[in-house]
């Protein structure tokens, strides 16, 4: 067993606490511009673009997280509708799904080349939610279900969001690793997938499909057939997005062909 007794809290200033958590939320921020706007500049796209999707995509990011993790409390806001604004509690799902969309509706506003630009992002999304989760494995939120397992993670100290002194399943942790296998996985595919697109859709449902199954050992509430609400999300983004991901790379394959056809006949 492994035990956790790290402050979650890095300094306090009057009621403002900083936590480790907000601070790796931001350096996973910060390396998924970063990393897209190198990949863009290698690619000889206009680094620039990065930072535009960037404007969109964090702040739909922040409110589709916020969304999410209402809509899976919802009871308990509707009792505290002050709660909502402000305050702890996010949802990756939705960050990833609310991210996504404010890029795309920021790539129509300027005119901006979406799937190219959501490929070359994709390896450092995938990065940037591994750092994520490092501040939930301090912060203590995200926890698995109690076990004794030789893998069970223990949190001692009273800032923790975890309860204490009970073994809980390192749920968090196995997210960590199936984000790396992810993000080897989107190396290994880089440049091989066509259409422009294919690669941020093999991210969505690479994540999603893991997620799905570690969310079995995580501590949340039944949200909808006895699943929990990133379970249900989940679904849903693999049954749209793997029908489109392979219905788009077969189109590709078969304008490859003709075209290659038309050559040779040429």
């Amino acid at each position: 067993m492994v035990t956790i007794g790290m402050d979650p809290i890095i300094v306090h200033i009057g009621n403002f606490a900083l936590r480790w958590y907000s601070l790796m939320i931001m350096l996973a921020a910060l390396v998924g511009v970063v990393w897209t706007w190198r990949a863009a500049k290698k690619a000889g796209i206009p680094g620039d673009y990065a930072f535009t999707l960037a404007v969109w995509g964090i702040p739909g990011g922040i409110v589709g997280s916020r969304l999410m993790h209402i809509m899976d409390q919802f009871s308990y806001y509707a009792a505290n509708p002050r709660a909502m604004i402000g305050g702890e509690g996010e949802a990756i799902t939705g960050a990833v799904l609310g991210g996504a969309l404010g890029a795309w509706i920021g790539s129509k506003v300027h005119k901006l080349p979406f799937g190219r630009l959501a490929d070359l992002a994709a390896p450092g999304l995938i990065l940037a939610q591994f750092i994520g989760r490092i501040g939930c494995t301090i912060n203590g939120d995200a926890v698995g279900v109690p076990t004794n397992g030789p893998l069970a993670i223990i949190y001692t100290h009273l800032n923790s969001f975890a309860p204490l002194g009970v073994p809980t399943f390192p749920a968090a942790q196995f997210e960590m690793a199936w984000d790396l296998v992810v993000f080897a996985a989107l190396l290994k595919l880089r440049g091989r997938l066509k259409p422009d697109g294919a690669l941020f859709m093999s991210y969505l449902a690479m994540y999603n499909l893991g997620r799905f199954f570690i969310d079995f050992y995580r501590v949340n509430q039944p949200w909808l057939f006895g699943l929990h609400q990133a379970q249900v999300i989940t679904l849903l983004v693999l049954v749209v997005v793997v029908p489109l991901l392979v219905a788009r790379v077969r189109w590709q394959r078969g304008m490859t062909a003709a075209s290659a056809g038309q050559s040779q006949s040429a």
